[in-house]
């Protein structure tokens, strides 16, 4: 299964930039052994349109231009919150089903198009609080590769 990260917003070369590449690095190569593969992004630039809701179906239409076909997964602060072994083992059940790729969609500064959320078969938070596009990447790379961890029994999870 093909995993992908769609996401609104350049990242500049720097310490941010390298860690995603690191996490992402580190989950492409366990990942191989369990069919996981990809795990490449797609920067999208953020919609110039007058309003924030215009914005949003902007930007919504280059994501779902991006996303792979299979399975896609909304990043929201307004999403349900799950833990690491819950997110590990959802991915792998769809693997397990067959499902060709799936893809994560970050969003802009005014957020996602609801629409395009609800056409999402799985919204996640990883707080309440809103987080700069440049964070979410770093810990959703990092909870690709914690995945990958989980799935393969790696020591690196070590969750109670």
């Amino acid at each position: 299964m093909r995993v992908s990260i769609a996401a609104i917003g350049r990242m500049k070369n720097g310490p941010e930039r390298e860690l995603v590449a690191r996490y992402l690095d580190r989950a492409g190569a366990s990942g191989k052994p369990l069919a996981l593969t990809g795990f490449d992004v797609t920067e999208i630039n953020e919609s110039r349109a007058g309003s924030a809701a215009a914005r949003k179906a902007e930007e919504a239409k280059a994501l779902r231009a991006a996303l792979p076909e299979g399975v896609t997964v909304m990043l929201d602060e307004r999403g349900k919150a799950i833990d690491s072994e819950s997110f590990a083992t959802r991915i792998g059940r769809w693997r397990d089903d067959g499902r060709p790729a799936i893809g994560f969609v970050i969003g802009g500064a005014d957020g996602i198009d609801p629409d395009f959320v609800r056409s999402a078969d799985l919204v996640v938070s990883f707080s309440p609080m809103v987080w700069p596009h440049q964070l979410v990447r770093i810990m959703l790379a990092e909870q690709l590769y914690r995945t990958t961890t989980i799935l393969s029994g790696h020591p690196y999870h070590r969750g109670d």
